[in-house]
């Protein structure tokens, strides 16, 4: 099952989520502003990037700027604990399944996402999907 992080005031998040609904997937939502992460999601989703923290973590936004430190010059445990106390300074919305993570709203990346984590019927049509870009 697919399990996507959200902000409520993110446009992404609710665009991820509408192409999930329109596509019959079923996911398991997580709101970061309300429920917050715990260390083992943190790690799972870790294991899963490309570029490490870099991959998840958004410096350019609001609370990352607030925290008044430079996320790369600190150790990956450290950059955990700051991401469990404000898990706003994530990138969003963060799709995960199994083997596979998405950062952000992209339609042909979360297509290939659904593809291969669910039994995805209108996904193979570009019609179905068109819809939402």
């Amino acid at each position: 099952m697919i399990k996507i992080y959200t902000v409520s005031s993110c446009t992404s998040c609710k665009k991820a989520k509408t192409w999930l609904n329109a596509h019959q997937l079923t996911y398991k939502e997580q709101n970061l502003g309300k429920e917050g992460i715990t260390k083992e999601e943190l790690l799972d989703i870790l294991t899963k990037t490309e570029n490490g923290v870099a991959s998840i973590v958004s410096s350019k936004n609001r609370y990352a700027k607030n925290l008044g430190v430079d996320i790369e010059d600190l150790s990956v445990n450290e950059v955990i604990d700051i991401i469990m106390e404000t898990p706003r300074i994530l990138k969003s919305p963060i799709l995960v399944d199994d083997k596979r993570l998405q950062v952000g709203y992209k339609e042909d990346d979360i297509r290939l996402l659904a593809t291969i984590s669910s039994k995805c019927r209108k996904c193979r049509s570009a019609d179905a999907c068109s819809s939402l870009k």
